[in-house]
């Protein structure tokens, strides 16, 4: 069985994440999203939102499951009988870095493999950060997040606002 990880920190999921899930999970009989937990960066979301959006977000997908994970993505992978990575391409800028990233995660996991896929040009202009920087300041996301997420955000936002009303 071929089973590769799609690992991000999805903060929160977008239109372009949902098209390298598809695409990735065509390529392989399982594909599981791993959801970075990163002490060293402040997310928007909680890991467990981010999971609940991801899993939300690719229901539709039968051989995609969601884990969140921290430490290092090889350590992961063998956790998972996983051997390889799929990762999304938006521009030149993004695969120095994911170059470099592969490379040292083969020198440590010589039987892993990176599969990296380009983002169709329609998304290649959303990022996470773009989102964050919409929903801070109150604008609509409909058009870079799929609409299963766009719910999950709006509870969630309903809960905070509730729950700082003292109810």
């Amino acid at each position: 069985m071929r089973v590769g990880v799609y690992p991000g920190s999805f903060d929160p999921m977008t239109l372009g994440h949902l098209d390298i899930a598809e695409r990735g999970a065509s390529l392989v009989d399982k594909l599981i999203i791993g959801v970075l937990e990163n002490s060293s960066k402040k997310p928007m979301f909680t890991v467990e939102e981010r999971v609940r959006m991801l899993r939300e977000g690719t229901k539709h997908l039968p051989n995609v499951e969601v884990c969140p994970f921290s430490g290092l993505l090889v350590e992961f992978l063998k956790e998972h009988n996983a051997t390889i990575v799929v990762r999304g391409l938006r521009a030149v800028t993004d695969f120095e870095y994911e170059l470099q990233l592969a490379q040292a995660n083969r020198n440590l996991y010589p039987a892993m493999e990176t599969v990296f896929l380009t983002t169709n040009a329609q998304y290649s202009f959303i990022s996470s950060t773009v989102v964050k920087d919409i929903l801070h300041h109150g604008g609509s996301v409909e058009h870079f997040v799929p609409q299963k997420v766009i719910e999950i955000i709006n509870q969630i936002r309903r809960n905070q606002h509730g729950s700082s009303d003292g109810n």
